[in-house]
């Protein structure tokens, strides 16, 4: 027998060390990770994982949702598992059983992380469309410069170079790199030029 893991986050932004922490203390052997939004069914690193599992292993995961995103996936999923005679061990339920109580568990489980998830896609909208409402809103992160900042590093670009204004305004307080100073080079020499 042997006892695997599985962790995932969506984003490239968000961190797998909690997740693989937790996973190390339960003395798995193998740890499978990714980073790979839970809406699609094509994980690469879960797909390798589920073709290694062998009758009589273990699989861990910190919580249902980290596995699937939707009830039918989910269950899908799991009866695979079942059917392979793997066991599931979810952290935060516990282990999951092939019975019919422990299917209706994991069903009422899984439509509980969905309902979940929907509600925060909902409330998302709900606060964009709010936003919307401002007369100053703008889609996207926020800018990380002023027109100040930018019109004051290309005023020095007439006599410096790029390393040498990256420096001034660096020394000035304001972070920028070369490469937001060539990309705002180009963008105000395209306007120039229509």
């Amino acid at each position: 027998m042997t006892i695997y893991a599985y962790a995932r986050v969506s984003t490239n932004s968000q961190d797998l060390e909690a997740q693989i922490h937790v996973l190390n203390n339960e003395n798995v052997e193998v740890i499978y990770q990714e980073k790979f939004t839970g809406s699609s069914t094509d994980r690469p690193e879960l797909n390798k994982l589920l073709d290694k599992l062998r009758e009589g292993d273990k699989l861990v995961v910190t919580k249902l949702d980290r596995l699937a995103r939707n009830t039918k996936e989910g269950i899908e999923l799991i009866e695979k598992l079942f059917e392979k005679g793997v066991k599931v061990h979810v952290l935060n339920v516990g282990l999951l059983e092939n019975t019919s109580m422990g299917r209706f568990f994991l069903t009422t489980l899984l439509a509980v992380a969905e309902m979940e998830r929907n509600m925060i896609v909902e409330r998302t909208q709900e606060g964009k469309a709010i936003a919307k409402q401002n007369a100053g809103y703008k889609e996207g992160r926020p800018k990380k410069y002023t027109q100040y900042q930018l019109d004051e590093a290309m005023k020095l670009l007439e006599t410096m170079s790029f390393a040498q204004v990256e420096r001034e305004m660096n020394r000035r307080g304001t972070m920028i790199s070369m490469s937001t100073l060539k990309r705002e080079s180009k963008i105000r020499k395209r306007k120039e030029l229509c």
